[in-house]
């Protein structure tokens, strides 16, 4: 499952699937392929919800899905759609094909991701597997109760977890697999990816996605 899963930066993540393809927070694209099937936004960041991005992978058949409270800002885009779809936190829901839960992603103690904001992570179910996309959050309680076989995970620290405290979300929640993004770009030295997987149990595979040039 992990081979169909790829990582530009930041959180910018790319899946394939039987649903066809499935985009997360694009960013920084490079080629322009219009092949998305779904198209689904954490939160408002710059670095998330891209609407130069969101040109280069959107078309006549995506379906866009963003949280609740950015659904005036996310008009930006409408014409790079076909459909906007709104979802709030701590839902389950079935989007024509893709069925996804929403988890709050919010900082603890520090104002960067504000809980009352209504971000969110998703938890896709693809191809008999529960893959978690955390989104901007710390180890919050929503957070430590899911469950997934693979879990994408920042680890930049400063605005989410660090490398040590991602590595303890991951111990708790116990999948598989373990990816960390949003590192080694905007925030975070990419070194830190060693961190993390120091710090994860033996048992949790870690899977570097990716890639740092120059």
């Amino acid at each position: 499952m992990t081979k169909n899963i790829k990582v530009n930066e930041q959180n910018s993540i790319k899946i394939k699937s039987k649903y066809g393809m499935i985009y997360i927070d694009p960013f920084r694209i490079r080629e322009k392929t219009n092949d998305a099937a779904f198209i689904l936004i954490t939160h408002d960041h710059y670095d998330h919800f891209s609407p130069e991005d969101i040109a280069k992978v959107g078309g006549k058949n995506t379906i866009l899905v963003v949280p609740e409270k950015m659904e005036e800002k996310a008009l930006e885009v409408a014409g790079q759609v076909k459909q906007i779809v709104t979802v709030k936190p701590g839902e389950h829901r079935e989007v024509e094909s893709l069925e996804f839960d929403t988890v709050p992603a919010y900082n603890i103690g520090r104002p960067f991701h504000q809980k009352s904001a209504g971000w969110v992570g998703y938890v896709f179910s693809i191809d008999g597997k529960r893959v978690y996309v955390s989104g901007d959050t710390d180890a919050t309680d929503e957070a430590k109760a899911v469950k997934c076989d693979i879990a994408i995970i920042p680890i930049g620290g400063t605005y989410t977890m660090d490398a040590k405290q991602a590595a303890e979300l991951v111990n708790t929640i116990r999948p598989s697999v373990a990816i960390p993004v949003h590192y080694g770009t905007v925030v975070g030295n990419p070194k830190e990816g060693e961190v993390f997987k120091a710090n994860v149990a033996g048992n949790i595979k870690v899977e570097f996605k990716i890639s740092f040039t120059g």
